[in-house]
Order: structure tokens, then sequence, then C-alpha cells
């Protein structure tokens, strides 16, 4: 059968499926000694943990990997399968472009790696101190400003750092992500390598890499060490990184123990050093890349058979001049497509009333139908926690948005303050603080006019439950921090913070002050926008306005009338 995907996504070799098949015989081994209790807990804690399996505060969670948030509509249609037979009909997508089931039981999981396995999927380095799921941007291929298609060389990232031997016990976990486009929409710089890809003033394509991002306890934006690098050194080099990491790195103390910490203990300059040096030594080595590899990798990455369209289309016009809601799914849902006659549309996972990046089994095999019908058979993830069918004719969004309407699916949110990212928080993170959900399902309702929403523009809110920062808070225009005060839930607020897009580099928010309760949230939130509705100047965005004004005048309105005995 031919396939709607075709050689547009990497698929497996012979060795991939061999390696994927003998992992799953080799964890089911493992499951079968530690409910004999052959293993202890402790002793089955680190070969669960390889395999993405957590044990959360209710059940077992399972990570499934989805490289750079490329997915077949054969796998979404398996996650679906897995989500209905084995959990409670859904699952999460998180911030790093992977879904998690919340409530798996461990005698099943050896039987829902075998149905990833059948489809090309697994949950190898979702978890542990080892180089986790590469990241790229979700238009990857397709938006207008791509100067070079990221998806190939995370897949030589992949495919590299997949069971490497020196790197599978680093002294912390361990992120990359890969960016070829003017506009940051992958967030480079706050992971642990970052990569942008461009041509030099020859045309050939270089490098800029950066290191020691990341949010957490120690919020830090990555420093560019290296500019210009020559394509065939992106593993060699990216080897020497980790290698001064895996050598310097705080192994005493978890908290201090990402390449962040070891960075700025350095300097990004003095850091850049010591890498450079140990760069010499693997150089021009086995692993440099050479254009017959770069080729085998590329190849799975060619554009689809577009069609050749004008790119205008009557009907589609004529349903954004008749429908209005359709013409505002349309200005928030979808971008500009690099072929004439094409779009791409992203998937809201934040309707009302619904967890961010939660999906059901039934909505995710819509989802997977629309994109056989639609788009080539291919489903992008975003750290927003959102879905993208990335190629679409202009002349079917009329039919698209139809369908997704009647699995709720069609929220006109993206970007605004309802696309709320979220983590799964204390409702079952073992780590959190406190809950994130019911926080973010009280701004949904809180701000539940679309129109109001909507006129406010381009405006983030993030939230995480613990200080991890899985919900990436620090980079959200409003960012939400679940902290513990003598055993209960209370929530710090910061201003300000931005992932960072085209010339204007990512930056974290400031504490606006002492942190609130869980039932004061909805109206902070609500004066902190007042503030910015009364201040705001010929259609500002949220960020433009905060610079303008600074954070006192959000401060004042927030704390004006608040009691003491909160503070």
């Amino acid at each position: 059968m031919n396939q709607p995907w075709g050689p547009r996504m990497y698929q497996y070799d012979q060795y991939d499926q061999t390696i994927v098949d003998e992992r799953v015989a080799q964890y089911s081994d493992q499951v079968r000694r530690r409910l004999s209790g052959e293993l202890s807990e402790e002793e089955f804690r680190p070969l669960r943990l390889q395999n993405g399996l957590y044990y959360q505060r209710h059940a077992y969670m399972h990570r499934i990997a989805i490289p750079y948030g490329n997915l077949r509509s054969d796998q979404l249609r398996m996650l679906a399968t897995i989500a209905r037979e084995h959990d409670r009909g859904y699952g999460h997508f998180s911030t790093r472009s992977n879904i998690q089931y919340n409530w798996i039981k461990l005698e099943e999981t050896p039987e829902i790696l075998r149905k990833l396995a059948s489809v090309q999927m697994h949950g190898i380095q979702t978890s542990g101190n080892c180089i986790r799921n590469i990241t790229a941007d979700q238009f990857a291929g397709v938006a207008p400003d791509e100067v070079i298609d990221p998806r190939p060389w995370a897949e030589i990232l992949r495919q590299w750092s997949t069971f490497h031997p020196e790197f599978a016990w680093l002294p912390r976990k361990f992120k990359i992500a890969v960016s070829g486009s003017k506009e940051d929409r992958a967030a480079v710089q706050i992971h642990d390598l970052g990569v942008y890809l461009e041509h030099n003033e020859k045309g050939e394509v270089v490098a800029s890499i950066l290191a020691g991002g990341g949010l957490g306890r120690t919020p830090i934006v990555g420093a560019i060490i290296k500019r210009d690098l020559p394509w065939q050194h992106l593993l060699t080099y990216c080897e020497a990184v980790l290698r001064v990491y895996n050598r310097y790195g705080r192994r005493d103390n978890m908290y201090k123990a990402r390449i962040k910490i070891l960075v700025k203990a350095l300097s990004p300059a003095k850091f850049a050093e010591q890498v450079e040096e140990e760069w010499q030594h693997l150089k021009d080595g086995p692993s440099t890349l050479t254009q017959e590899e770069l080729d085998r990798v590329s190849q799975y990455f060619v554009p689809p058979a577009y069609e050749k369209l004008a790119d205008t289309d009557t009907s589609y016009e004529k349903h954004l001049l008749e429908n209005r809601a359709f013409a505002r799914w349309v200005e928030r849902n979808v971008r500009p497509h690099r072929v004439p006659g094409y779009a791409s549309v992203t998937i809201s996972l934040k309707p009302r009333d619904i967890a961010p990046g939660d999906a059901t089994d039934v909505q995710m095999d819509a989802v997977a139908g629309w994109a056989d019908e639609y788009s080539f058979g291919q489903i992008r993830v975003s750290h927003e926690q959102n879905l993208i069918l990335a190629d679409v004719k202009k002349r079917d969004l009329f039919a698209l948005w139809e369908k997704a309407k009647t699995q709720g699916f069609a929220t006109a949110n993206i970007g605004l303050l309802t696309d709320i990212i979220a983590c799964p928080g204390g409702d079952f993170c073992s780590l959190a603080n406190a809950k994130s959900i019911p926080i973010a399902l009280a701004i949904q309702e809180r701000f539940d006019n679309l129109d109001f929403v909507y006129d406010l523009g381009d405006l983030t809110f993030n939230i995480s439950g613990c200080i991890n920062a899985c919900g990436h808070h620090h980079v959200g225009n409003i960012g939400v921090l679940g902290v513990d005060k003598d055993g209960s839930e209370w929530y710090q607020v910061t201003l300000g913070g931005e992932q960072g897009t085209g010339a204007n580099g990512a930056r974290l928010g400031r504490v606006i002050g002492p942190s609130f309760s869980a039932e004061e949230m909805p109206d902070v939130v609500q004066k902190v926008v007042d503030t910015f509705v009364e201040h705001r100047i010929d259609g500002e965005r949220f960020i433009d306005t905060y610079d303008r004004i600074g954070i006192t005048p959000f401060k004042e309105r927030v704390y004006a009338s608040r009691q003491p005995a909160h503070a």
C-alpha cells in the first residue's frame, strides 16, 4: 500500500527496528522480574526510566518520544489506541513535543512498547540523565522565513545521540533544539545546547552553537559559544560540548548539575575555550559528517507532491468574507506557507474546560484522519502543546475548520491569553508544589469572551507547578509558578518574559511580589490585563506596553486592595 506520507518523514531502517524491538524484549523481561520480586523497586527504577516510565502521585506515567515533533497519521492512531486501551482515554502533549500517559499499569507497559515499536516509536531517552528528545520548529520545511530545513539535522543528532555510550550517564538531563528560520519558534535559547542554522557569505550551511540555556531553579538564557561552524563538524563540536560537560558538570548536587551552572561558573567565553580545546581531539574524526550521510537522511524530508495552485482561491475568499468566526480562526490559527495555494494550520488543544495539551483518543483519531485527507498524512506537535497540519490547501481550510469544530479543536486562540502552556502540575506530578491545571482552567473560565481575548492580541500565559519549570513560566509574558508555603499551594507571578523572536533574544520574566492563593489568581490576572488595556497605545502587544511602562503600574494595581495577611 502506498502510504500518504511516502518518503517525506524519517522511517526506520532494519537497524533502527532491530534496536527498538530488542529494547522491548529486554524491558519486558525486566518488568517480569520486577513483578515477580526478583528486582526491587530501587533496582528497577533506572531500568524503567530508560524507557520513559515514571511513577507519579497516583499511577505510572509513560512518556513517549516524538522526535522533533513529527508524527505520521498511523503513529497518531496508535497513540489514540494506547490512550483508549491502556489509559483513561486521553494523552497529554508536553512542552518537549512528547506525549505522556498519566494512568498506566506497570504490567501493561511492555505491550505498550510493543505497539509503539510496530509504528516506529518508543520511550527511549525520554527520561534520565541523557540526551533527551531533539526538538525543532513545528513549521519546518514549510515556513516562508525558513533558511534551512532543520529536520535532517535534528534527525542526524537523534541518531548520533541515541544509545551514545559516552553520554548515557550525564550529570543531568540534556536538551537540544534546532532552528533554521529567521524567527525562533523552537525556543533554542532556553536549551542546554541550541543550534541555529544559516548560510555564510559563500552560501554554505553553517551553524551557531549556543550552550548553557535552561529554565528551572536557575533560569539562564543560552550564550553563543561558536559561530560559523561548518556543517560537517556539527556532531564533533556537539560531542566536544558534551565531553566538557560530562567531565566538569557537578554530580554532587542535582540542583547544580545542569550545564547552565557550569557555563555560568566558568563564563561562556571560558567554557567555549575548553570546548575548542576538546574539539581539537575530535575534529575531522569518525563523527565528521559527509555529503553522503547528509543526503541519506535528507531524502526522507523532500517536499511532498504539492499541486500547482493559485495563491488565492475563490471559495476560500468567499468564506472569509461571509463567516466572521472562520475569518478569525484563519487569522489566529492559520499561517502562510512557502508554496502558493497552501497554508499551515495549528489545531488548538486549549478549548475551555480542558487541560492544556490534552487530547482524547477520539480527537487523536480525528486529527489523524484530517492529516490523511488534507496534509499528506503528517502531523506536527509544537512545544506550545498544540498540533499542526502543515500542508493544507487554502481551498480546504473551511472544510477542515468545520470538522475541527466537531471535536472542540477549532478555538481561535493561538498566541492569545487562553493558549495557555501548562505542565500537569500537582494533579499528577510527584515533584510539583502546586496544581497547574485548575489555575489554567480558572483563567480560561475568567476570560471566556473570545472577542475580548482576541482584541488583547498576542499575550502568552505559562504556568509551572514547580521550580523545574516544565511549563516554561519564565518566558511567558505572564508567568505563574506554583510554590509551597507552609504546606499550602501558592502562586508566584512574573511579568515580561518572552521566548524571543527574530533579532530579539529570549528574556526572563520578573517576579512582581509576594505570592497568591489559588482563589486569588483569576483576579490577579484580571488586574494585570486591565492594567495593560488601560495603558495600551495603538494596538500594542502586551510585551510592548510592559516594556514602555515597566512593572510598577502592574504591581500597584495587583497589590492595591490586597489584605496584608496575604502578603
